[in-house]
């Protein structure tokens, strides 16, 4: 379940927070207007559109976006576009996260995998609706940083390491969902092993036609996957794309 302490229990009622980030340590401000543009986004970016788990929608209506974006896309934390996070990565539009979201179908106490941390934004969310979050960034500067942004806002069911996603986080396992940020030629054995009978992930996937983003259930050895939509994510990096590593 969501376990979030301190100042951030008052975020929807505009009151300000601290909360350190490593490339910027000071006090951060959660005003009337991030508050404001925080329920916009829910009404018309996704309760507008087809996010209509409400467990979903309140997590999306407590978590600080602005928190993890740099200070200079603070004013347009909220909009309805992906922004840059340094390293080259990039934090979803919000839709993007939601609709991630939504699919993996949480409905509280989960053990879940995150394979790709970026600025920590996603993993904030998951914290509100899991029990345990698992966090893995290839990046070890990124990493840090996300870190240091989730203790400061109070996520402290995430768990942060840097390394490589392809081999997932064995000792936690198995988990109960796993959600792939970057785009990948295919689920990597390796994440299918830790994913428990019955699981599901959650991941952009490459294919002929583009990156589709897909649902796949575990049975077995096997994934059953639909597909909805579209997406367009940064490439996953590292070995899923050694060829002779990868399934």
């Amino acid at each position: 379940m969501a376990r979030w302490r301190g100042p951030l229990a008052f975020l929807l009622v505009g009151l300000a927070v601290t909360a350190s980030r490593a490339d910027d340590p000071g006090p951060a401000i959660d005003t009337p207007s991030d508050a404001a543009a925080r329920r916009d986004m829910v009404e018309r970016q996704l309760r507008g559109r087809d996010i209509v788990d409400e467990r979903v929608l309140a997590a999306m209506s407590t978590v600080p976006r602005h928190h993890f974006v740099p200070d200079a896309d603070r004013t347009v934390a909220y909009g309805d576009h992906a922004l840059p996070v340094g390293r080259g990565q990039t934090i979803s539009q919000p839709y993007i996260v939601a609709l991630m979201t939504q699919l993996l179908a949480l409905r509280g106490g989960e053990r879940v995998l995150e394979v790709g941390t970026g600025s920590g934004y996603q993993a904030a969310v998951l914290a509100q609706l899991a029990g345990e979050v698992y966090s893995i960034e290839i990046d070890p500067v990124l990493a840090e940083s996300a870190r240091t942004t989730l203790a400061a806002v109070g996520a402290t069911n995430v768990h942060v390491r840097a390394g490589d996603g392809f081999f997932g986080w064995p000792e936690a396992a198995p988990f109960d969902a796993i959600i792939i940020t970057a785009a990948a030629p295919r689920l990597p054995d390796t994440l299918r092993d830790q994913l428990r009978e019955g699981g599901r992930v959650v991941a952009p996937v490459e294919r002929d036609d583009g990156e589709m983003l897909g649902v796949g259930i575990r049975r077995g050895r096997d994934l059953e996957w639909t597909w909805h939509g579209q997406v367009r994510f940064v490439p996953m990096t590292g070995n899923v794309r050694t060829p002779e590593r990868t399934p």
